[in-house]
C-alpha cells in the first residue's frame, strides 16, 4: 500500500521532532555505548535518555544507534506489510499497552496457527542476554528478528522464501522511500533485509521502562510512591521466605542483566515446578524447555525467568499462559509447584526432580498474597505503556 502525502508530511514532522528529543524513558540522561562502527555520515547519533539508575544497553558494534534508524524501525514494527498476507505486524504480538506482549495464553501467527508458547513481552528487551523462553543461542535482536519473519515451524509472519516480495513492498511504499535512505545514506541500495532487521532492533532497544511507582520510590526518592501494602509486599518479595528475587532480581527483575558495563551476564534457565508429567520430571512434550537444545534430562522444563516489569498487564503467565492471574502465580510458588490432577499433563510439579532449589514453597497469609500482588502492580510503568514515542507512528 502507498502512503498519502499527509502521511509523508507526518513522517517529516516526526523526524524533525526526534532530532530535537532523541531518546526514550525518563530520568537522568545517558550516553550511547561508544566504540564499534560510527553512525553513517548524514545520520543523527542516538542519545540515551535513561531512567534514574539505569545503565546504557549494549549496542552491537555493526548497528550503531541513530535517530533515523530508530524511526525507520518504529514504522516497520507497526507495519502489517511485514506479514506475507498483510494481516499482522510485529506489534500484533507485542502491544504497547500490554508491555509489548499480546494478552494471549499462546501466540497466534499471521495464518492463524497457534504457537506452543506465550509471546514474550519486550519491556527492557535491550537488557536481555538471551531472547527466548528456552533458546540459549538466541542472543542478538538482529538475528532473532529473522525467526518471526522467515520461520516455518510455526509460521509467524510467513515470509519464508519470499524475501524479494518483502523488499518490493517496502521499495514501493512512499514512506520508506524517505525513511530507508535517511537511515542508511551510505548504502547504494538501502532496501535490504539486514537494514530492516537492524532498524527494528534499534527501535526495540528503546523500549526501556523505568518510571514505575517502584522506581520512583527506590531510585527517585519519592517516599509516597508506594502504598503501605506494596511496601510490605516488597519486603516479602526480597525476603528469604519467598525468595522471589533469586530468579527475578536486579534492575530488571529478571534472571540476568546485560548492559554496557556488564555485557557477559549468563542467563540461568530454571524449572519452576509448573509440571511433572506422570511423575517423571517431564513437561508437556512440545515445551520441554532447555532440554530441546541440550538433550540433558535435568534440563527438562528449564525456562528463562522473564522480567516482572509491567507484569500486571502482561498476563496470562508462564511459558504456556497456563496461569491466568497474579494471584494464581503466587499460589503456584507458595505451594512449591502446581499440581495437575487429570488429563495428559497430570502430575505434581512440587515433586519435579528437576525443579530449582529456590522453588520450595512458603507460608503466606491472604494479606501477604494481597501485599505481594500490590507490589507486583507497583512495577507497572504507565508512562512507558502510553509513551507516544513508542506508539504506532501512523495513529
Amino acid at each position: 500500500m502507498r502512503a498519502s502525502n499527509q502521511r509523508v508530511a507526518t513522517i517529516a514532522a516526526t523526524l524533525a521532532l526526534l532530532f530535537s528529543v532523541a531518546g526514550c524513558g525518563g530520568g537522568s540522561g545517558g550516553s550511547d555505548t561508544g566504540g564499534g562502527d560510527p553512525p553513517p555520515v548524514g545520520t543523527t547519533p542516538w542519545e540515551w535518555d535513561l531512567p534514574a539508575g539505569f545503565p546504557a544497553p549494549v549496542v552491537p558494534a555493526n548497528n550503531p544507534m541513530t535517530v533515523e534508524g530508530v524511526e525507520l524501525g518504529r514504522h516497520l514494527f507497526y507495519d502489517t506489510q511485514l506479514s506475507f498476507n498483510g494481516e499482522m505486524s510485529c506489534a500484533s504480538c507485542h502491544q504497547q499497552e500490554l508491555g509489548f506482549s499480546d494478552g494471549r495464553a499462546l501466540a497466534l501467527g499471521s495464518t492463524g496457527e497457534v504457537h506452543p508458547r506465550n509471546a514474550s513481552g519486550l519491556t527492557n528487551v535491550a537488557y536481555n542476554p538471551t531472547l527466548n523462553w528456552a533458546n540459549p543461542t538466541s542472543e542478538e535482536l538482529e538475528e532473532q528478528l529473522l525467526v518471526p519473519l522467515f520461520g516455518e515451524d510455526p509460521i509467524e509472519l510467513g515470509f519464508v522464501g519470499q524475501e524479494d516480495e518483502l523488499l518490493r513492498r517496502l521499495r514501493e511504499d512512499i514512506r520508506y522511500q524517505e525513511l530507508f535512505p535517511a537511515a542508511y545514506p551510505e548504502d547504494d541500495d538501502p532496501f535490504t533485509i539486514d537494514n530492516l532487521a537492524d532498524a527494528i532492533s534499534s527501535f526495540e532497544r528503546t523500549l526501556i521502562s523505568g518510571n514505575s511507582p517502584y522506581d520512583r520510590y527506590v531510585y527517585q526518592g519519592d517516599d509516597n510512591a508506594l502504598s503501605e501494602s506494596a511496601k510490605r509486599g516488597m519486603d516479602l518479595f526480597f525476603s528469604e521466605v519467598a525468595e522471589c528475587d533469586h530468579c527475578h532480581g536486579g534492575l530488571n527483575f529478571a534472571s540476568a542483566l546485560d548492559h554496557e558495563s556488564n555485557p557477559t551476564d549468563p542467563t540461568p534457565f530454571e524449572n519452576n515446578g509448573l509440571y511433572n508429567v506422570g511423575g517423571t520430571g517431564d513437561y508437556p512434550a512440545i515445551n520441554q524447555g532447555l532440554f530441546f537444545f541440550t538433550d540433558e534430562e535435568t534440563d527438562k522444563g528449564r525456562m528463562k525467568p522473564p522480567t516482572l516489569r509491567n507484569v500486571e498487564v502482561s498476563g496470562p503467565y508462564m511459558h504456556d499462559g497456563s496461569l491466568k492471574t497474579l494471584e494464581e502465580v503466587i499460589e503456584h510458588y507458595a505451594r512449591g509447584g502446581t499440581r495437575t490432577d487429570d488429563g495428559p499433563n497430570a502430575g505434581d510439579g512440587r515433586l519435579n526432580p528437576n525443579k530449582s532449589s529456590f522453588i520450595t514453597g512458603f507460608p503466606i497469609s491472604q494479606q501477604g498474597k494481597a501485599d505481594l500482588v500490590e507490589f507486583l502492580k507497583s512495577l507497572t510503568d504507565e508512562s512507558f505503556l502510553n509513551d507516544p514515542r513508542l506508539s504506532d507512528p501512523m495513529d
